[in-house]
């Protein structure tokens, strides 16, 4: 009981807390009020030409000589929206005068209201029958357009106070009859006025407010809470990769510790050569500011061929393909071609990064390896982590680090290269099937030393350009 109290309470009664938002999001917000503002007077604008039109071409029965006071308060009332309406096109209008439009607005229609008696020379208590009420509603309902229960409560109060006034004047502008009765036939039938009826209306117009605020204060909480959480998570999603955020987003993946998938998948590690001597001469800000520009690089190739950053682990890098919102049909051939792209693109790295051209050179080194893996969250609590797990991560780790016994730039498995020839994928690589030794894997492992075809074979009608296959 207690919890649903607080919910109620936080989401309906409680003020949006607004200087949470940040700084951009509140300007949006002011520029939103502006416009539902202006919106409000043009709606305004509407019913007081609707009621002059009413007006116009209704017969007018008023007796003649009679005191015609209706086109001077429908004529004060139009003036007043058309000033009101050029006010807020021209600038935004400070608060106040929000509320003094509203104080505007019920005080000319009960005006207008209580114009009609004398107009067609009838009891005070004729102007209690008007349907004109209705209008009541109207206008607290278009103070719901500014998102702002105070408005909402602003207007019901006023309208409130505003019928309670009118119910006085015509009980009592006649001392010797104020028309009062207690039968509800006789006050439907004559000019009596039953206080019970009139009570009911005001009970109808506060509740109708309550409701209105109750649903604006929590659309407001509601708005408040979305773009707080919209923009938390825009924040945390830059700790993953953008095709993983979008999975989560889209409630495609679980974020709790022990939920996970077998995926068949391939797995890469990129790698600087002698990174840690490399650092070894730079400042804590000048490695930090090379190894955004590196990883940069490495991050726009591998998603551009479908991939995902896993985690950055130093210079290192881990990507995957075939993990997360599908990564394409092939993910052994899109590993592969982003490998290729890395290769051919690394040397141009100094020439291109200024914080990478001060030194030197740059080498790679890439691990890849395809298999089934289990893809999912680990650790915790509130504090969790994507990751793939399986014997193909192990591997692809284990090519990266041979690379540097090898002398070459990119191993992969044979797994990889037999599904990426599966796909028909057109890839300017050099292969050649090797096989030997690895550290910490019992026995020879077969795999292929890559590289960047000769531009001649590049140039052989589209067609994959490798040296030999594998036997």
């Amino acid at each position: 009981m207690n919890s649903a109290l607080a919910y109620f309470y936080r989401n309906f009664l409680a003020a949006p807390k607004l200087q949470a938002l940040p700084d951009r999001v509140r300007e949006q917000i002011r520029q939103r009020d502006h416009a539902n503002e202006t919106l409000l007077r043009c709606i305004q604008l509407f019913i007081i030409l609707l009621f002059c039109f009413i007006y116009a071409i209704s017969p007018k029965t008023h007796p003649p000589g009679a005191i015609v006071p209706v086109p001077f308060v429908l004529g004060a009332y139009l003036a007043l929206s058309l000033v009101g309406l050029a006010w807020v096109v021209w600038r935004e209008p400070p608060e106040w005068t929000v509320y003094l439009s509203i104080l505007f607005d019920f005080a000319l229609l009960y005006g207008l209201m209580l114009s009609f008696h004398i107009q067609y020379m009838q009891p005070a208590s004729f102007v209690l029958k008007a349907p004109a009420l209705l209008y009541v509603f109207i206008f607290i309902a278009i103070r719901a357009l500014r998102f702002d229960a105070r408005y909402v409560l602003a207007a019901g109060a006023v309208a409130i106070a505003g019928w309670g006034f009118v119910i006085y004047y015509v009980t009592r502008i006649d001392p010797g009859d104020n028309m009062l009765t207690r039968s509800y036939i006789e006050y439907l039938t004559s000019n009596s006025i039953l206080i019970g009826a009139e009570v009911d209306k005001i009970l109808s117009i506060a509740f109708v407010t309550a409701i209105l605020a109750l649903a604006v204060n929590g659309s407001n909480n509601l708005l408040v809470t979305a773009i707080t959480e919209q923009s938390a998570a825009d924040d945390l999603s830059r700790f993953f990769d953008s095709s993983l955020a979008q999975d989560i987003r889209a409630n495609r993946l679980k974020l709790e510790a022990g939920e996970g998938e077998m995926r068949q998948a391939t797995i890469m590690f990129v790698d600087i050569r002698g990174f840690t001597r490399m650092a070894a001469g730079m400042d804590a800000s000048r490695v930090m500011q090379f190894l955004s520009a590196y990883q940069g690089r490495v991050i726009g190739i591998v998603r551009r061929h479908g991939g995902m950053i896993d985690k950055f682990m130093g210079d290192g890098v881990m990507a995957t393909f075939g993990t997360a919102n599908g990564d394409g049909e092939n993910p052994a051939a899109g590993a592969l071609a982003a490998a290729a792209e890395l290769m051919e693109e690394a040397p141009q790295w100094p020439r291109e990064e200024p914080v990478i051209a001060d030194r030197g050179a740059v080498e790679i080194g890439i691990g890849i390896a395809t298999g089934e893996v289990a893809f999912g969250a680990v650790g915790s609590g509130d504090r969790l982590e994507m990751t793939v797990i399986g014997a193909p991560v192990n591997l692809a780790a284990k090519l990266e680090k041979h690379n540097k016994a090898m002398g070459s730039t990119c191993l992969c498995d044979t797994a990889t290269w037999q599904a990426s020839n599966q796909a028909g994928a057109s890839l300017a690589l050099h292969c050649e099937p090797l096989s030997g030794h690895l550290d910490g894997v019992a026995g020879e492992t077969e795999f292929m030393r890559l590289s960047l075809a000769p531009p001649v074979a590049m140039a052989m009608g589209g067609k994959q350009a490798v040296s030999r296959e594998p036997e």
